[in-house]
């Protein structure tokens, strides 16, 4: 760079020491900031263009096979780790595999950074918030934006383009610290949440600037088949699999076996890998620290060949972090550091987030235990999504990305759909005598406590710099002229009531009162489960002190991403309103207050169960999902609980009342078409005996199960006089055919908008081997015949499914 300042000798001589001082600090910001242009890449002309493995002409799995083929093998035992080593010889950098992007870019992996010319980005809400709206569309509109964010923080070095979200394990304890990051407990739901979250992450289908894109059709061509199809960036769905125990008493994740039956793994905690994979094509899997039945997850051929042979999985799988030294140290299921390594390559891991494959493969390689080839399997996946990603094909900026920088992050489009997401997900717990919404125009003077209410950290685990750091306190501010606060506690773990005097002063010269209680970072995340269920500390203290002595019933906000037992509050009359917000992002607090005021009528649905707190005695360690009387056991999830609930899955209230009305549906469902010739025959024979009665059909036992779903046509008519989005959650009810038949199973649903006192007509459709099957203590998936009952709140409609 060349800088030419004139000044005159005889006027504003002083003016020299400025432009000195300026033409340094530009020199120090290009000397410390990335620049794009100078961005490090593979293939780079004039002397690493040339080779094969540069040709796009060819195929990926060609190229992939003809760049590891170039490779000594001390260079291929270098690229095992997420920090992969630079290959000088053939011009290729570091490359650093582990991005965090859970809801927005994340602190947590060291790929990412914000000491750049970007210093924040958007913060959506926390998984389970976003879960809470029922939206697809909002799910891979968010997915989208945060791809967008990463591609422009690659371009200027401070983003890989590989990241490992979304995390898409089944809640199914309600202590669980790291539930908060999940779609919740139903696996219909986190199926959908990962295959929506997934595509708009790896087809970047979101906004760019002011216009909406379809990423992979508008940018990146119809991709072709799985092997050559193009990446905006990489996502991957974690944990697999049965992983939801981080530290509980003595267990820990590192060292925990999962005991889980064959019935509950096929029809709880594989759909969403399933569906992630085959629906969503997930182009990275993450396997889990835990065993299942005494194998280590990432040492479990048998596991990891089901996602990649059955399911049809094309992409790298990656270990958790250090989850490999776990297979040795904490697990003991391999014997030696060169065990643990030739376990999990030849299970089929790819990469090591780590550094012990780094250390311990070559002597493993020496030792007899691993092959050349099983490295060579390895990089081959890793290449070949490297590929997909453009990162061989020359000069990013050149690509169909090059463009996206700074300007594309932290956009107004993406602060907007941040605070939409927090809308939608906010779920309005109780609101008796609808003592919300609040009147805005009225001048009432509003009292805040809680120690929630004045943080600005609002996005929960694995979030980053948000673009605006505002807090609840300041949400409700926007909207009150007359506001106070008192935070009653010092903290979130309220383990004093020094500050509940100050408190109730505030509170009792206020008109209405605003309690903000619940949970922080430091009741659940990872590595830390909750051993109760119950307000923290004195929290519960102070929210029935203040309410007693307030004017007027007051208003409840819960935070945290965790089932609560707030049964006293929900008992409590002089508690009007309890709102559950979770970790709702930078925007929360602006969506809160636009709820408690009337801006928005409230539409969210619990996607988790809220349990008593007795609920506690259960062993968290008992990974079952179905109730056994015998042993005293209620059951896990809404689909197989019996127990008492402080509130259930899919309970979420509204401004407005709603009525439902079944338009269509079948009465009868025949399967005598679909049934494979060779089941026919066999079923027919057993019917013909006078004491044989056919219950189920198992779902293999019929082909083209797509021919048999159909359409439920649905009217929803607001009886309020606002208008607003609504959940509709349709349900059903099969035959119990057997013990360990489902409660209630989730067949669909769909966000609708509705007009005050109008009708809205919306549709789910149902795929019966899909969602009305269940597994059985084989692990085969059966659909019972006889009479189903479809619900959509109160209102019921049976249909029969028959043989013939």
């Amino acid at each position: 760079m060349t800088v030419i300042v004139w000044f005159s000798q005889d006027e504003h001589r002083h003016e020299w020491r400025f432009y000195l001082f300026y033409f340094i600090l530009l020199l120090l910001l290009q000397s410390t900031t990335p620049n794009p242009l100078a961005l490090d890449y593979p293939c780079k002309p004039p002397y690493h263009s040339h080779y094969p493995f540069c040709n796009t002409s060819l195929s990926i799995p060609a190229r992939a096979t003809i760049l590891t083929s170039l490779l000594t093998l001390s260079e291929k035992i270098s690229l095992l780790s997420d920090n992969a080593s630079s290959v000088p010889t053939l011009g290729i950098p570091r490359y650093e595999w582990w991005s965090e992007s859970l809801h927005g870019l994340a602190t947590n992996g060291p790929g990412v950074t914000f000491n750049g010319v970007v210093n924040s980005a958007t913060s959506f809400p926390q998984v389970i918030v976003s879960a809470a709206s029922f939206n697809r569309t909002l799910w891979s509109l968010i997915a989208a934006a945060v791809a967008v964010e990463a591609r422009a923080m690659y371009n200027v070095g401070q983003a890989g383009l590989t990241f490992w979200a979304p995390n898409i394990n089944i809640f199914r304890d309600p202590r669980w610290g790291r539930g908060q990051e999940t779609p919740g407990e139903d696996p219909m739901v986190a199926s959908a949440y990962g295959v929506e979250f997934v595509k708009g992450l790896q087809g970047g289908a979101g906004m760019i600037g002011n216009e909406v894109v379809l990423g992979e059709k508008s940018l990146l061509g119809d991709g072709g088949d799985d092997d050559d199809a193009r990446l905006m960036v990489s996502a991957c769905c974690k944990h697999f699999t049965a992983y939801d125990l981080d530290m509980w008493h003595q267990f820990s994740r590192y060292n925990f076996n999962a005991v889980v039956s064959k019935q509950d793994l096929e029809d709880t905690y594989q759909p969403p890998f399933r569906g992630c994979i085959q629906k969503g094509k997930a182009s990275c899997l993450m396997c889990s620290y835990n065993a299942v039945n005494g194998v280590p997850a990432c040492a479990d051929a048998d596991l990891l060949g089901l996602a990649r042979y059955k399911w049809g999985f094309k992409g790298y799988i990656t270990s958790d972090c250090d989850a490999v030294a776990t297979v040795f140290e904490y697990q003991k299921y391999a014997k030696s550091e060169e065990d643990a390594v030739a376990d999990v390559l030849k299970a089929g891991v790819d990469i090591n987030c780590g550094t012990y494959m780094l250390r311990h493969t070559e002597s493993a390689v020496e030792q007899g235990k691993v092959k050349e080839e099983d490295i060579d399997r390895a990089l081959f996946n890793l290449f070949s999504v490297q590929m997909r990603l453009g990162l061989f094909d020359g000069d990013p900026s050149r690509g169909p990305f090059g463009k996206l920088g700074p300007q594309d992050v932290c956009t107004p489009q993406h602060l907007t759909l941040a605070l939409e997401a927090a809308r939608q997900g906010i779920v309005l717990l109780k609101n008796d005598k609808k003592f919300l919404p609040l009147d805005q125009n009225n001048d009432a003077s509003l009292a805040v406590v809680g120690p929630m209410a004045v943080s600005d950290k609002l996005g929960g685990g694995y979030s980053g710099i948000p673009c605006s750091s505002k807090s609840l306190y300041d949400g409700l501010g926007e909207f009150s002229k007359r506001i106070s606060y008192a935070p009653g506690c010092h903290n979130v773990s309220c383990n004093s009531d020094d500050g509940f005097a100050e408190a109730l002063e505030t509170a009792k010269k206020a008109d209405f009162v605003v309690i903000f209680a619940g949970l922080d970072m430091a009741q659940e995340t990872e590595d830390h489960d909750r051993v109760s269920l119950i307000l923290p500390g004195r929290q519960m203290d102070l929210v029935s002190t203040i309410a007693a002595a307030s004017k007027s019933p007051v208003i409840l906000v819960l935070t945290g991403g965790g089932p609560l037992d707030v049964s006293f509050a929900e008992r409590n009359q002089q508690i009007g309103s309890i709102l559950w917000v979770g970790y709702p992002g930078e925007a929360g607090g602006k969506a809160l207050a636009e709820i408690i005021f009337g801006v928005v009528n409230p539409a969210g649905r619990l996607p988790v169960t809220w349990y008593p707190e007795s609920f506690t005695n259960v062993p968290m360690t008992d990974m079952s999902m179905r109730a056994d009387p015998s042993r005293g056991y209620p059951g896990r999830t809404y689909r197989f609980y019996t127990g008492s609930r402080v509130y259930g899955f899919g309970h979420g209230l509204s401004y407005s009342d709603y009525s439902y009305k079944f338009l269509s549906a079948p009465s009868k469902l025949s399967l005598s078409k679909t049934i494979k010739h060779n089941s026919r025959k066999s079923l027919l024979s057993q019917l013909m005996k006078a004491d044989y009665k056919v219950d189920y059909v198992r779902v293999d036992e019929l082909q083209s199960c797509s021919s048999l779903s159909f359409s439920v046509h649905i009217s929803v008519t607001n009886l309020g006089e606002l208008d607003g989005s609504h959940v509709v959650l349709l349900f059903s009810r099969g035959p119990k055919v057997f013990e360990g038949s489902p409660e209630a199973q989730l067949v669909g649903f769909s966000r609708v908008h509705t007009t005050s006192y109008e009708s809205t007509e919306t549709s789910v459709l149902v795929d019966p081997c899909e969602h009305l099957s269940f597994a059985d203590e084989q692990g085969k998936k059966i659909l019972p015949l006889g009479n189903h009952i479809l619900s959509l709140g109160d209102v019921e409609h049976t249909f029969l499914i028959e043989m013939y």
